[in-house]
């Protein structure tokens, strides 16, 4: 089970993310993670190869793109492209990806770890980022219930 600890660090570490996987749709998972993080306050880029703009944002088509990367990538993408965008995250110096619940896979993790990428696979960007709203909220307080929910480690 994934301590609170890589979690806090991911989201404590600077307020500037990119996010692969960010859709033209407005109903796609992506473009919620986009645009819910973008109102909570977050820096968000966005990274999508099929299109240039969101609105008024500018849309990077792969990491080589993005200028001044911070280093902090969340991944939501179908888990067929999760470990070549580790592989390239790792090559570019990446040092905290997130992976989105249900992108990852074994390879991408494996990845992640021989990379020494700090990294949170298996939770929902929704249920951690504050403020937790809507029906992550109710996943949130059901995770906690049952003993699911990541824990902060006492050193």
């Amino acid at each position: 089970m994934i301590t609170l600890d890589p979690i806090l660090t991911f989201l404590n570490f600077e307020d500037t993310f990119d996010i692969s996987g960010v859709s033209r749709s407005k109903s796609k998972f992506g473009r919620l993670v986009f645009e819910q993080l973008k109102s909570k306050g977050y820096k968000v880029k966005a990274i999508n190869p099929n299109c240039n703009q969101i609105e008024d944002e500018k849309v990077y088509k792969n990491l080589d793109e993005i200028p001044e990367s911070v280093k902090r990538l969340i991944i939501v993408t179908p888990k067929h492209q999760t470990a070549e965008l580790v592989s390239h995250a790792s090559r570019n110096g990446f040092t905290h990806i997130w992976i989105q619940q249900s992108s990852e896979t074994p390879e991408s993790i494996a990845l992640c770890k021989e990379s020494n990428i700090t990294h949170v696979t298996g939770h929902c960007i929704f249920m951690i980022a504050e403020p937790v709203k809507g029906i992550h909220s109710f996943h949130r307080s059901l995770k906690r219930f049952f003993g699911s929910f990541p824990k902060v480690t006492l050193s």
